[in-house]
């Protein structure tokens, strides 16, 4: 391979260092495919529940409250699995954290496909909870870590529009499999086994995180995983600086050292966003239905919101580098809100699909920028216990939407006052993402 130019180099960088400067080659697409489907089969779960839902509600006559546990479980679960999903992945690696989330939520989905009752599936419903919320941060955190500094926000955009492609995956099998016959849906949660059979390929086909091994003093395998990208890029190896084998970071020093602005400003936001997003999006379906759609119409319809969400990252994924994270997480929020507001007032088919479309086009790009920055503003030493923090700390949000909802719409609030709550909410996610975050384009992670 033709050696590609590169800024003069000092005598010595650190093996981060040398990471960051490389250009992107084939190992950055294999390492963006491979942690991608990962987070695509996540983004499948989380939406198929959407439409088994539906279904659930009728065959096992739910009432509204216990519709809203079947959701509010899972989020239980993610929120536990990111907090501790995080703080192990600074502890055991990310490579290894995030394959072992595949197995734990990969099985529990399959077994809940055989569920003949609701106690057994809400079990099975927080162990699935646990593993897809320690897989988010953990994945977002390794693919930060392994990207060139000038493209990191990029690729991580890029890692999140996945999810878009799981939650597409997602409303095929809500419309194709799930409605058709009294077993659709556990047909439809018997693919939620294809995550467990994928994380051999994460356990043996990427790299680990080189922060991680050499905090942990594993110098030999980070070595051997930055030269394997310089050789992809045709670059020859410096000599390493080296750094000191350090420990993990007390959970409580994310709001010490300099910290606490930004932590507070990164859980706002994500309690926000998680608030909004999935009260707005686990319950379209079924608000469908509730104004007079039959099944397959809210299904139809759906699909064709969720299909918005590409756009959404690709032009955040673009802007982020441009604008940097700040601006572009925050106008993506504004327009996130501005939408939550117009679908709140929809009152037909064309200004459903209009309004929804534009939800989840800003909604879905401000998640793209949101996964970029989390990893980015804390150290090596607890960026795993950060990101899965915030991401935690958001769960909790993601439990209360679903249980609002309902209670909302039982008082008489109407889908103008839901949508209005979660327009709000996205105003208050905008202004502590441009007070309170910093700006990290073009800056190395802090090592």
């Amino acid at each position: 391979m033709r050696p590609v130019d590169l800024d003069p180099a000092p005598d010595a960088l650190t093996r981060p260092e040398r990471l960051g400067r490389l250009p992107y080659t084939r190992k950055h697409t294999k390492l963006l495919l491979g942690s991608g489907t990962g987070w695509a089969l996540d983004a499948m779960d989380v939406g198929l529940i959407s439409f088994v839902l539906v279904v659930l509600a009728q065959q096992w006559d739910l009432s509204t409250a216990e519709r809203s546990w079947v959701v509010t479980i899972g989020f239980i679960g993610m929120a536990l699995g990111a907090t501790f999903g995080g703080r192990l992945s600074d502890r055991f690696g990310r490579r290894t954290v995030f394959a072992a989330t595949l197995v734990v939520y990969g099985l529990a989905t399959g077994a809940s496909a055989l569920a003949g009752g609701l106690a057994v599936f809400l079990v099975l419903r927080f162990l699935v909870g646990l593993g897809l919320g320690a897989e988010l941060p953990v994945a977002s955190t390794l693919v930060s870590e392994l990207s060139p500094t000038k493209i990191r926000g990029r690729l991580v955009v890029a890692l999140e529009s996945f999810w878009a492609f799981g939650w597409i995956l997602a409303a095929v099998i809500g419309f194709y499999v799930v409605p058709k016959g009294d077993d659709g849906w556990r047909w439809g949660l018997a693919l939620g086994l294809v995550p467990a059979l994928y994380a051999v390929v994460v356990r043996f086909g990427l790299p680990e995180s080189v922060h991680f091994l050499e905090r942990r003093g594993r110098d030999e395998e980070a070595e051997r995983v930055v030269r394997e990208f310089e050789e992809a890029a045709g670059v020859p190896p410096v000599p390493s600086r080296e750094l000191p084998e350090s420990p993990v970071a007390p959970a409580a020093d994310l709001w010490r050292d300099g910290h606490a602005r930004r932590t507070a400003g990164i859980w706002i936001v994500w309690f926000c966003v998680n608030f909004s997003y999935y009260g707005a999006f686990i319950w379209i379906p079924s608000l469908l239905v509730a104004q007079g759609f039959d099944i397959t119409k809210s299904f139809q319809f759906t699909l064709i919101i969720t299909l918005a969400q590409l756009p959404g990252y690709l032009v955040s994924a673009v802007l982020i580098e441009i604008w940097g994270r700040r601006a572009t997480l925050a106008t993506f929020l504004v327009g996130s809100a501005v939408s939550a507001w117009f679908f709140g007032q929809a009152g037909n088919d064309v200004a459903i699909i209009a309004a929804g479309c534009a939800l989840s086009f800003f909604n879905l790009g401000a998640w793209g920028a949101l996964y970029a920055i989390t990893p980015e503003i804390y150290p090596t030493v607890m960026r795993g216990t950060g990101a899965g923090a915030a991401a935690g700390f958001g769960r909790i949000a993601s439990i209360l939407a679903p249980l609002s909802v309902p209670f909302l719409l039982e008082r008489g609030g109407g889908e103008a006052l839901v949508f209005g709550l979660f327009a709000a909410a996205f105003v208050v996610a905008a202004i502590a993402a441009f007070v309170l975050l910093p700006e990290r384009r073009g800056v190395a992670l802090e090592a």
